[in-house]
């Protein structure tokens, strides 16, 4: 029996059905959804993911902003920038697009983010707010994943889910995320990396598996439960082509899957929206 796929587009296409009436609702009150992006460098996945993110906004009709600084930036001059976005009353939330070039200190600038602007979800405020389950803007990737399965009716509670990768942009924040006391919730997690040399001993006891390590192929059918739910959440590129931590085999054995192309990306940038869109809100009250 093949996997069902799950088609991130469609659930996308879902949740931003959801949001135009809440950014409808704010316009009525003299209110449009700012969203901004720092874009460093010219790294050419982040350049096309930033792009992306623009046409998402002016899908739904959020005003974005778009700043692009030299590769060689310093990081006072990158705080900077940070710090006029702070203040910037018509962008209620942004991003510095991830990777950071390699002399910029990635957790100082994370931090230096307004926690109540920060749309990705990745400040130490908004990360510990997680992890005391009490959450306010969740990483949005995690959210995205969660939001996909909960749209194909995956109830989480009680299940295996084994999360591969340990990256405070999906791993940790995920793992977080699936113990919440929460409906569709509530899983048993356990977390593992790319270094584990016998990765198939945990996965092969797993209902769920979500892969997020960046290793291309790091998950094959014979590490999968027959019918488990297998989601593919990291991504590396050769070139320009995207390839998955989940190798094409696993389809033939998995219940559920992620399709290579369409799955957790479009539900990253859907929630991304949503992010936005809720910090508009919580500024007019």
């Amino acid at each position: 029996m093949a996997a069902t796929i799950l088609d991130g587009n469609w659930a996308a296409a879902k949740v931003k059905e959801g949001l135009r009436a809440r950014i409808a609702a704010l316009s009525a009150v003299g209110v449009t959804v700012g969203l901004a992006t720092v874009l460093v460098g010219e790294d050419p996945p982040s350049a096309r993911y930033v792009a992306m993110k623009h046409a998402d906004c002016a899908e739904l009709g959020i005003t974005s902003f778009d700043h692009r600084l030299d590769a060689n930036v310093t990081i006072d001059e990158l705080l900077a920038k940070l710090e006029s976005l702070n203040s910037d009353p018509r962008v209620h939330s942004y991003l510095v697009q991830l990777p950071l070039p390699s002399h910029l200190d990635q957790e100082r600038v994370l931090a230096a983010v307004a926690p109540p602007k920060d749309v990705d979800g990745l400040h130490p405020v908004n990360l510990g707010l997680l992890a005391l389950g009490e959450p306010q803007v969740v990483a949005c990737t995690p959210a995205g994943i969660v939001e996909l399965l909960r749209l194909y009716d995956v109830d989480l509670t009680g299940k295996h889910v084994v999360v591969i990768g340990r990256g405070v942009t999906i791993g940790r924040p995920l793992a977080l995320l699936l113990t919440l006391n929460r409906p569709g919730l509530n899983a048993a997690v356990t977390v593992v990396h790319s270094k584990i040399p016998t990765l198939g001993d945990y996965t092969r006891q797993a209902d769920v598996i979500i892969a997020a390590a960046g290793s291309p192929g790091i998950v094959t059918a014979d590490m999968v439960l027959p019918g488990a739910v297998v989601v593919g959440a990291g991504t590396t590129f050769e070139g320009r082509t995207l390839l998955s931590d989940v190798a094409d085999d696993v389809a033939s054995v998995a219940g559920y899957i992620t399709p290579r192309i369409g799955g957790v990306g479009p539900m990253t940038r859907a929630m991304l929206l949503g992010n936005a869109v809720r910090a508009a809100e919580v500024s007019v009250g």
